[in-house]
């Protein structure tokens, strides 16, 4: 399995969720976290790439289609860490316009 962490600002986004929905993401993350590489490598992880201007190639998602919720990781694959960038509403693609300010604020 391999080493989770959050953003501070994914942190902030995980309590803002209804605790019901809070623990749908949490169960998806942990289970994602076991292999959480792209599914072409066999894993979990559903590849971003470069789309309306922003560059999220080499991030992946988590998709909850039932509840509509986001989550955007990165791999550091070298140490085995996940880090979560942000947990969100898909709503107008929002959720990825704000993981890429981060990835940058970030320097990921």
């Amino acid at each position: 399995m391999w080493k989770i962490e959050f953003l501070p600002e994914a942190v902030s986004d995980l309590s803002r969720i209804d605790k019901a929905v809070r623990a749908q993401v949490i169960k998806g993350i942990n289970k994602v976290a076991k292999n959480p590489v792209a599914k072409f490598k066999g894993g979990y992880g559903e590849p971003l790439r470069n789309q309306k201007g922003r560059n999220l190639s080499g991030l992946y998602k988590i998709k909850y289609r039932g509840i509509g919720i986001r989550v955007v990781y990165a791999l550091e694959e070298k140490n085995g860490i996940m880090t979560i960038v942000i947990v969100g509403a898909r709503a107008d693609d929002e959720v990825y316009d704000e993981a890429y300010r981060r990835r940058i604020k970030h320097d990921m």
